[in-house]
């Protein structure tokens, strides 16, 4: 059995719930839609499931000019574009700051009364920019709102491996992948440098390491007090550099990928 395509995930909302789409673009920030809006708090800094695991029930749906935002109690919300000549906002997302375009203050309340925190939303237009970290990337190379890459691929097989060995099993969600590879031993992604999927070319570039965000569970909004699936995990993907599950991509051009494509490792 060859190495193919088995789930595609994009969140529109930092933190906030998966799309599942058949197919997805990719561009040079990662997949088209993916991470291009973020919430943050009075001082501009990012806001994600970490903090509050009530999150990933929020859910953002892509419109023409901007999204839908819905939410369990919560009246759903449509949310404008910010225009690209409006003041921007600096923000930060770990050591990265963006300047980034506000939404408009009725999308602020709306996160600030479901979330219950002064809150703000923010959008990653093309004239906002935010490099990868260049001791992995290319000059030029740059990520969206994303942790700091522009994919995150996992094996279906990795999960596997894990549940096999928790007393609940979790689902993928847990690991809040872009891309899901059917047709591999458990951590195949672990031993790849390039691959393509479809008709575009990624390189692999570094291990994500895990937190505990993986112990939120994202269909109820809460977090495992028994601190699963991430306790069962450093049991045995403890690195130096911290638990690690699934690769970090950077894509090396522009294309469409599609559930089934097969994934073809190149190096």
């Amino acid at each position: 059995m060859s190495a193919s395509l088995s789930a595609l995930y994009v969140y529109p909302v930092k933190s906030c719930a998966a799309l599942a789409p058949a197919s997805a673009q990719v561009e040079p920030r990662g997949l088209a839609g993916d991470r291009r809006w973020l919430v943050v708090d009075q001082n501009g800094k990012f806001v994600t499931g970490r903090l509050h695991a009530r999150m990933p029930l929020i859910r953002a749906t892509p419109l023409p000019q901007g999204l839908r935002l819905e939410a369990p109690d919560m009246p759903a919300l449509d949310v404008a574009l910010p225009a690209a000549d409006a003041p921007r906002r600096r923000v930060e997302v770990w050591r990265s700051v963006v300047d980034a375009l506000p939404a408009d203050a009725a999308a602020d309340a709306w996160f600030s009364r479901c979330l219950g925190a002064e809150l703000a939303l923010v959008h990653m237009d093309d004239a906002a920019h935010r490099a990868v970290n260049p001791d992995y990337g290319r000059p030029g190379d740059e990520v969206s709102f994303a942790d700091g890459y522009p994919q995150l691929l996992i094996s279906a097989a990795a999960l596997d491996a894990l549940n096999a060995r928790l007393a609940e099993p979790v689902g993928m969600l847990r690991f809040r992948p872009n891309l899901v590879v059917a047709g591999t031993p458990p951590h195949a992604e672990d031993g790849w440098k390039r691959i393509r999927i479809g008709e575009v070319e990624f390189d692999v570039v570094k291990p994500c390491t895990r937190c505990v965000f993986t112990t939120v569970d994202p269909l109820r909004g809460q977090r495992n007090a028994d601190g699963e699936p991430l306790k069962t995990l450093t049991s045995y993907r403890r690195t130096p550099t911290g638990v690690t599950f699934g690769q970090n991509l950077i894509p090396r051009g522009r294309g469409t990928i599609a559930l089934g494509d097969v994934v073809e490792v190149l190096e």
